[in-house]
């Protein structure tokens, strides 16, 4: 009864206001009624699991062969910020306040999360009908000495075959200088035997990162990087039938064209950061609409720039992007 109910009160779960004013500060139209998460979470921790039994799935690709996906895999790195807001990603009801807002918006195929993420999603009822990517390495936190040292700290790929999930998505970030970068190729090419051997897509996010006077860790936007970057990353595992790659634009948009030359694997473009202006929002757009236009690429996956966009309004910023494709 308590299952039933739960998955009844999904839209109860996202109460949804009619404000239309668009400020910097604006709020999202959907709320999320924290209490009644936890209550469920605390009463009935299995409601996650038959949530997920009970998810409308859907194939990776709709009819028009494209992929638009949010992501919000960012806070579990502990990678909280957006533009000059440190704590951007901190407060979870407004985070899935926006990502309900965002999945609702047409045209928007589905998400990218890690557990604690997409288990509240499962509760609200917001993955119906919706392509479900698990995030799995996040062990590499922001910041820390062993960054690149990423250890597969999320989803297994047994946990997104036993929870009905569409694919997985994995991060992977080689400093020449940095033995810990082996360690993460070597877990990388096993979490892709282990995904294709379930029939699984596994989307690979390859950099070439180098750590500043700083320290800080930096990831190489240049042609020649992003290209050795694609090339290591399509070779992993025993097969690539079910990988995909998930890359960035690079520095000079226009070397696309001859850095996605380097795979035949299909890929979507990520969004990357983004600074804290219109202006910078719209250039980001027109980056993407040039890439999209290459025979590799299927789609994209975009996070805090849609989800925190500069003027407020995700639902403005999703339907954009959507437009792009």
């Amino acid at each position: 009864m308590l299952l039933r109910d739960a998955h009844r009160r999904g839209d109860r779960l996202r109460r949804r206001g009619r404000s239309r004013t668009v400020t910097a500060a604006r709020v999202p139209d959907v709320r999320v009624d924290i209490a009644e998460l936890v209550r469920l979470r605390t009463e009935h921790p299995e409601a996650i699991a038959e949530a997920a039994a009970r998810r409308t799935r859907r194939p990776l690709l709709g009819d028009n062969g494209r992929l638009m996906i949010v992501a919000a895999d960012h806070p579990a790195r502990g990678a909280l910020g957006v533009g000059g807001r440190e704590f951007a990603m901190a407060n979870r009801a407004e985070l899935l306040g926006r990502l309900c807002l965002a999945l609702s918006r047409p045209g928007v195929d589905g998400v990218l999360a890690t557990a604690d993420i997409l288990d509240d999603l499962l509760l609200l009822g917001a993955l119906d009908g919706k392509v479900v990517l698990g995030s799995m390495n996040r062990g590499g936190l922001q910041g820390a000495s062993f960054e690149l040292d990423d250890r597969f700290t999320g989803h297994r790929p047994e946990d997104i075959e036993r929870l009905g999930f569409d694919a997985g998505k994995l991060l992977l970030r080689v400093d020449y200088t940095d033995p810990g970068s082996l360690t993460t190729l070597e877990s990388t090419a096993r979490a892709i035997d282990a995904m294709a051997a379930r029939r699984l897509p596994v989307f690979v996010e390859p950099f070439i990162s180098r750590r500043g006077a700083d320290g800080r860790l930096r990831n190489d936007l240049s042609a020649g990087a992003v290209t050795r970057s694609i090339a290591i990353a399509s070779g992993l595992g025993g097969t690539s039938a079910y990988t995909w790659l998930k890359v960035p634009v690079t520095e000079n948009p226009d070397d696309m064209a001859e850095v996605m030359a380097a795979s035949t694997l299909p890929a979507v473009l990520l969004g990357g950061e983004v600074g804290g202006s219109p202006e910078d929002q719209a250039g980001a757009y027109e980056k993407w609409r040039g890439a999209l236009r290459l025979p590799t690429v299927r789609g994209l996956v975009v996070g805090r720039s849609l989800l925190y966009p500069a003027d407020g309004d995700v639902a403005a910023a999703v339907d954009t992007a959507v437009g792009l494709l």
